[in-house]
């Protein structure tokens, strides 16, 4: 509301600077071009003022809802008379409403003399203080408390209009107010005069009434011949003037594809005015013209009367890499993805920054890009873990292992039994077994062979013959059966995968004697042998 007023009032402006008073502001009169230019048209009652300028005497001109006290009466008028209608647009504009109605005209005009209008606050808590303020100032009935010129109010509107407007309820607009020319209203004794007018029938005011309007009929043909010619002289009114300009018409010339500043340039040296209105295009560098509204080859009046449209490139539309770091890389992958980017995700090790968060992005912050275009997005993996695969320390030493072990980055772990620390002991089992790929550092239990002078231990290779047979991992058991004891028990039982055969089991064998195995995949008997000592 308040920028379509302060185009109303820059119009309003221009005519006061030329002493010319319009009368009629109303909604009716004010026209939206199809650039979205504000136009005050109808200036059918509009008078040349100055500073000993009184009306029309006796009567009262101008559309009742949006007229001023003063027109009511039949009083003096002048600029701020136009201000107070300005501010009753306004009123309607924030409201919906006008801030007068009533049966009749000559109702309403009385309630414009004497009644308090509600504050458009109060009907639309939306508006903002500053505008309120406005617009009960615009519309105070003494002129003298009024603002005292169109620059006055633009200044104040300027003031206040620091963000979007937020939009207010639309209701039904009031039908044209027709502009009448009726009996002035004096203050006194309104509604009654009128009455004793209709009930009378007065033959001798009729006759008063008729020949009151034959003169102010010839007066005003005066007036407004000697307007026009005053205007034709001094060059006071670009519409009025345009009627005797003898001024050579300005052929257009086909303008797009060229600089819209140098065009603008170029147009201003033969009087040319041109509207600018920039739109994106993702071909069309940046302040080209795409296209005009007048075609090549006609002609206008250079000096204002007529402008030239002008669509202008913005270039393409570009959109601004945010800070996306140290952010939920799904969140950002949705976000850009509905910005119309597409996203490339891209894993990386990282120290610093958490599994699963955004590292950076290319193209980097703050940098422009078109829709469409691909964003790489890193993707933090974390700290990167260094793995090595487990040797095999079955029939090693205890030092020998603990070199093995140094040499792929693993530590020795705890020795079974515990008492066994003796360099030449064998190892017969470790934990991690052999092939398993860990993390480097991973300590490695190892379990050595009891020192048994009665018996010592054999280390049995078991191959993987026909591994077809066989799925990725397989369950390895190994029993044995020792001539001494004749005892069957378990000395090996693991799940391995197919690459970590040959497997080295340890078998003891008693002195003397002999040791039967069968080992088994899978829970199937897949060999059968005999170690001896």
């Amino acid at each position: 509301a308040v920028n379509i007023i302060i185009q109303i009032s820059l119009a309003i402006e221009h005519a006061h600077k030329n002493h010319i008073v319009h009368r009629d502001i109303k909604p009716h009169n004010i026209l939206f071009t199809q650039d979205g230019i504000v136009k005050v048209t109808d200036f059918g009652i509009a008078r040349a003022v100055s500073s000993s300028t009184i009306t029309m005497a006796g009567t009262t001109i101008g559309s009742v809802h949006y007229f001023s006290p003063e027109q009511a009466r039949g009083g003096f008028t002048d600029e701020k008379s136009d201000l107070y209608s300005l501010g009753i647009v306004l009123y309607e504009l924030l409201t919906g409403q006008l801030p007068f109605d009533g049966e009749s005209p000559v109702a309403v005009a009385l309630k414009h003399i004497q009644d308090e209008p509600a504050e458009p606050v109060s009907i639309n808590a939306g508006i903002p203080k500053g505008v309120n303020s406005i617009v009960m100032h615009a519309i105070q009935k003494d002129q003298s408390m009024r603002y005292q010129s169109a620059t006055e109010l633009l200044d104040d509107l300027n003031k206040v209009l620091k963000e979007p407007h937020n939009g207010f309820n639309k209701t039904e607009s009031v039908k044209d107010s027709p502009t009448l020319r009726m009996p002035s209203i004096g203050k006194e004794k309104l509604a009654v005069q009128e009455d004793i007018s209709e009930k009378t029938g007065d033959k001798s005011v009729s006759r008063k009434k008729e020949r009151t309007t034959t003169i102010l009929a010839v007066v005003t043909s005066i007036i407004i011949i000697g307007i026009i010619v005053a205007f034709a002289v001094k060059g006071l009114g670009p519409m009025v003037y345009s009627l005797f300009d003898k001024t050579e018409d300005f052929i257009v010339q086909d303008y797009t594809n060229q600089n819209f500043y140098e065009v603008k340039g170029r147009l201003s040296e033969y009087g040319i005015e041109v509207v600018e209105n920039r739109k994106n295009h993702d071909e069309i560098p940046k302040d080209i013209i795409i296209e005009q509204d007048k075609a090549e080859g006609e002609r206008i009046k250079p000096g204002g009367y007529t402008k030239i449209v002008f669509q202008v490139s913005d270039g393409p539309l570009l959109l601004k890499i945010k800070d996306y770091r140290r952010r939920e890389y799904r969140e950002v992958q949705t976000e850009l993805e509905q910005l119309g980017l597409e996203v490339d995700l891209i894993d990386e090790y990282n120290d610093a920054v958490i599994k699963g968060l955004v590292i950076k992005t290319d193209p980097d912050i703050n940098e422009d890009v078109k829709p469409g275009s691909v964003i790489k997005v890193y993707r933090s993996l974390g700290p990167e873990i260094v793995t090595s695969l487990v040797p095999n320390l079955i029939g090693q030493t205890q030092n020998d292992a603990l070199d093995l072990l140094t040499g792929v980055n693993l530590t020795l772990g705890d020795i079974y039994p515990e008492d066994k620390t003796y360099a030449i002991d064998k190892i017969i089992k470790q934990e991690p077994v052999a092939g398993v790929e860990v993390e480097e550092g991973t300590p490695v239990k190892i379990f050595l062979e009891d020192y048994n002078p009665d018996q010592k231990h054999v280390n049995s290779v078991i191959n993987l013959e026909n591994p077809g047979n066989y799925g990725e991992k397989i369950k390895v058991i190994v029993n044995i059966t020792r001539s001494d004891t004749n005892r069957t028990e378990t000395i090996y039982s693991d799940t391995r995968k197919k690459s970590d055969f040959p497997i080295t089991v340890p078998i003891p064998v008693p002195n003397g004697g002999s040791t039967l195995v069968r080992v088994y995949l899978d829970s199937s008997l897949y060999k059968e042998f005999t170690e001896n000592f």
